[in-house]
C-alpha cells in the first residue's frame, strides 16, 4: 500500500478519533503520531504501524488508546486491525491535514527523564483551551490518572479479545459449575502458579467461555500490564496458515509465545492438524517455562479428543481438568435474573421460573432475553405471564426444514470434518466412543435426510449388517430427546449440509 494511501487512512481515522475523544487527549496523544504502514493479512485482517516521536508517547498510547485507535481504523478500513508501535519521525503531512485546533508555537520533541517529560506535558496541557467537560487539574490530575488506570484495564481487555461483560460478578454459580468457578478464581488471583494449565470442558452453552473471559478480565483488573491473549482453536489455526502464506511465522511465534496468559477456546479444533499441533506444543512449552498461565476449553476431556497428539494430551492432563454440567433449573433461573439486570429488565421471580422451566440451556436464555428486551423497548409491551408464554413458544418454534441434497460420500465427509475425524475412521471398525458417536450420527442423517435403506447404510460402513444401522438410528433419535448438546451439534451439522446442497 502506498504512503499516500496509508496517510489517507490515518487522516480518516483521526477524524473518527477526534469525535470520540476529549480535546486535551486528542491534541496531546494523537496529533503527535501517525500511521506509517498498513499491511493486509488475508481478506479480513490487517496490521497497522503507529509511529510516535518518543518511547514515552508510544508506551502511553499503546496502554491507554489502543482500543480507540483500533476501532477507528477498523471502521475506516473494514478490516480487523492489529496495531504495532514504534518510535520514529511521524508524517507531518497527515498531522497538518487533520489538525482542527490551532496549536501554539510548535513544541520541540519531548526528551529527557520521565519526570521532565511529564512536566512538559502538564505545561502543554495547561496552554490548551479545554472544554468544560475536561476535569479540572489537567491531564495528570489525580482523578484523571485514576480514570486512565481503570480505562487501561478495559482497553487491554478489548485488545486481548475479551468480552467486558463476562466477569465473575455476572457468572451464576451452582453445584453444576462450582468446581470450575473456584478453580478459575484461583487462577485469576495467582496466574502461572495455581493449576497450570486449567482445562475446562463441557457441552454447548454451559459457561466455559464466560469463565475463561472472567479470568482474563480479573487478571487485567489486578495487573493492566499483563499480556493476555484470547483466541479460539480455529483462530489459532487460521493465523498459522496466514503466517505461513505471508512469511510472517516469526511474528506469529512472538505474538503467542510472549503471552503471559494464553486463553484458547475450543482447543479440540486443532486435533488432526499436524503442523498446528506442532506449533501449539512449542507455544505451550515456552509459556509454561516462563511461568505463564494457559487456560483451555473443550467440549470433551483430552483423552476423548480424537486425533489429538499424545504429547499434548499428557500436557493438558498434567494440570487441573474440571467439567461443567448442563445448568440445573435453579441455575437457569439465576442466570436469567443476572441477564435481566444487565438488560435493565424488571422480571419477577415467578416469571423467571416460568422461563427457566421452558428454556433448558444458558445459550437459549441469552436469546430469549434479547427477544423480551425487543418486545419491551420496541413494542412497548409489559412483561406478563401471557407475553412470556407467547415469546417463549414462538422462540422455540422450529423453522421449516430445507431439503438436503447431497451424496452419501459428502454427508459422511461433513460429519467426519465436524468431529475432526477421517472419513475412513468414521466408516471403519474402531469402537472409540467419539468415533462411534460420529458414525451413528452419519447413519442417522443418511436414513432421515437421504432416505437410504438400512441395508444400504450398513454396506456404506464397512459392510455392516442392517441391524447395526437400525440400532444407530434408534439410539440417536432417543438421545436427541434428552441431550441438548447433541441436538445443538446435529443442528449445526444439518446447517452445513444445507449449505453444500445449494
Amino acid at each position: 500500500m502506498s504512503l499516500q494511501d496509508v496517510q489517507s487512512i490515518w487522516q480518516k481515522a483521526c477524524a473518527v478519533l477526534q469525535q470520540n475523544m476529549s480535546l486535551s487527549s486528542y491534541n496531546t496523544w494523537i496529533l503527535s503520531n501517525s500511521l506509517t504502514d498498513f499491511r493486509l493479512v488475508g481478506d479480513e485482517r490487517a496490521i497497522g504501524v503507529i509511529t510516535s516521536p518518543t518511547s514515552f508517547h508510544a508506551t502511553n498510547i499503546e496502554k491507554n488508546f489502543y482500543a480507540q485507535i483500533k476501532e477507528a481504523l477498523d471502521q475506516v478500513t473494514a478490516k480487523n486491525t492489529e496495531l504495532q508501535f514504534k518510535v520514529g519521525e511521524p508524517s507531518q503531512v497527515v498531522i497538518d491535514a487533520v489538525a482542527p485546533v490551532s496549536l501554539q508555537t510548535p513544541e520541540p520533541p519531548l526528551t529527557g527523564s520521565l519526570f521532565s517529560v511529564q512536566e512538559k506535558l502538564r505545561e502543554m496541557a495547561s496552554k490548551e483551551k479545554v472544554s468544560s467537560s475536561t476535569p479540572s487539574g489537567g491531564l495528570f490530575a489525580d482523578t484523571t490518572v485514576r480514570s486512565m488506570s481503570i480505562d487501561r484495564a478495559k482497553s487491554q481487555a478489548q485488545k486481548a479479545g475479551l468480552r467486558l461483560d463476562y466477569t465473575f460478578e455476572t457468572f451464576a454459580v451452582s453445584t453444576t459449575n462450582e468446581m470450575a468457578h473456584a478453580a478459575a478464581q484461583a487462577v485469576s488471583n495467582q496466574p502461572g502458579t495455581a493449576y497450570n494449565p486449567l482445562f475446562i470442558y463441557g457441552g454447548v452453552g454451559v459457561g466455559k467461555t464466560h469463565l475463561m473471559h472472567a479470568v482474563g478480565n480479573n487478571i487485567l483488573k489486578n495487573n493492566p500490564e499483563a499480556k493476555v491473549l484470547y483466541c479460539t482453536g480455529e483462530d489459532f489455526t487460521n493465523e498459522i496458515v496466514s503466517a505461513i502464506q505471508t512469511k510472517k511465522t516469526m511474528f506469529f511465534k512472538e505474538k503467542f509465545r510472549s503471552a503471559d496468559v494464553l486463553l484458547i477456546d475450543d482447543v479440540q479444533f486443532i486435533a488432526g492438524k499436524n503442523s498446528v499441533q506442532e506449533e501449539f506444543f512449542h507455544t505451550f512449552n515456552t509459556i509454561t517455562k516462563r511461568f505463564g498461565q494457559i487456560i483451555l476449553t473443550s467440549d470433551q476431556p483430552p483423552h476423548e479428543i480424537s486425533l489429538l497428539e499424545d504429547r499434548l494430551k499428557s500436557r493438558f492432563e498434567a494440570g487441573l481438568m474440571v467439567d461443567i454440567q448442563q445448568p440445573s433449573f435453579e441455575l437457569r433461573a439465576a442466570i436469567l435474573l443476572i441477564k435481566a439486570n444487565a438488560y435493565h429488565l424488571n422480571i419477577p421471580m415467578n416469571i423467571a421460573q416460568i422461563i427457566a422451566h421452558k428454556v433448558d440451556s444458558a445459550r437459549k436464555i441469552e436469546g430469549i432475553m434479547k427477544t423480551i428486551k425487543s418486545a419491551v423497548e420496541l413494542q412497548h409491551l409489559e412483561i406478563t405471564v401471557d407475553l412470556i408464554n407467547d415469546l417463549v413458544n414462538s422462540f422455540e418454534e422450529e423453522k421449516p426444514k430445507q431439503k438436503i441434497k447431497v451424496k452419501p460420500y459428502d454427508l459422511v465427509k461433513v460429519v467426519a470434518d465436524y468431529y475432526h475425524l477421517k472419513q475412513m475412521t468414521v466408516r471403519g471398525k474402531q469402537r472409540e466412543k467419539s468415533i462411534v458417536k460420529a458414525r451413528h450420527i452419519a447413519m442417522y442423517f443418511m436414513k432421515e435426510e437421504l432416505g437410504t435403506s438400512f441395508v444400504e447404510i450398513g454396506r456404506w460402513f464397512t459392510e455392516r449388517d442392517h441391524t447395526s444401522a437400525m440400532h444407530a438410528h434408534k439410539k440417536i433419535r432417543a438421545t436427541m430427546q434428552l441431550d441438548d448438546d447433541l441436538r445443538a451439534e446435529m443442528n449445526e451439522i444439518r446447517d452445513i449440509l444445507v449449505k453444500i446442497s445449494k
